[in-house]
């Protein structure tokens, strides 16, 4: 967000505050919502950790300053009448001071790129008796052979079989495909990057 951009926000709408909708940037769950004044928005594009104006406390508020969970800045953008903004970012834990990922107890999130991170602990972490982790032990190759496996029998249930098992062996794919890419040091993110680099030279 550029310095004229701020200028433009309506600051003058809320006695100087903004509501703020925080939102996960990878799995898309609305995580909360607080206010920013400029000092606080200003902060949050300096120091890359979203910080608050907390009407509380009457003063600068950076999430997880006192518990860890930080939420680290990805982007921030204004609604169309400059007046709310959308935060994206990435949290180091649970948002909601209940211990819930999100203030909201049902907010809807992408279920792939949580299955996707789930991956990346798996791999970072490798906890005993883990089908991931007896995976990544194996290495690439056989990841790779698994990823084979699996990609035959998803086409064979797509023209012998209904559609119930159909989807099991694409589930099954798409898990063993994630795997695969974080055997090399990728994820799911690094796909969608390729897919909509794709479409925008489509669309052009």
């Amino acid at each position: 967000m550029t310095p004229e951009q701020i200028d433009a926000l309506a600051w003058d709408k809320q006695q100087g505050l903004l509501p703020a909708i925080v939102q996960d940037a990878n799995d898309h769950r609305v995580l909360m919502l607080g206010y920013m004044d400029r000092a606080a928005l200003d902060a949050t594009l300096a120091t890359g950790r979203v910080t608050f104006y907390s009407r509380s406390k009457q003063r600068l508020w950076m999430k997880g300053e006192s518990t860890g969970n930080v939420l680290a800045l990805v982007s921030v953008q204004a609604d169309c009448d400059a007046d709310t903004l959308l935060v994206q970012a990435r949290p180091a834990g649970p948002t909601c001071h209940l211990d819930r990922p999100s203030c909201f107890p049902d907010a809807a999130a992408a279920f792939l790129p949580q299955l996707d991170a789930l991956v990346a602990r798996r791999e970072r972490e490798r906890p005993e008796g883990s089908y991931s982790t007896r995976l990544f032990a194996d290495g690439t190759r056989r990841i790779a052979q698994k990823v084979g496996e699996e990609g035959v029998e998803t086409a064979l249930a797509a023209v012998a079989q209904d559609d119930a098992a159909l989807l099991g062996e694409a589930a099954d794919l798409a898990f063993h495909l994630l795997v695969l890419l974080r055997s090399r040091g990728l994820g799911l993110a690094d796909v969608e990057a390729v897919l909509r680099d794709r479409h925008a030279a489509a669309a052009r």
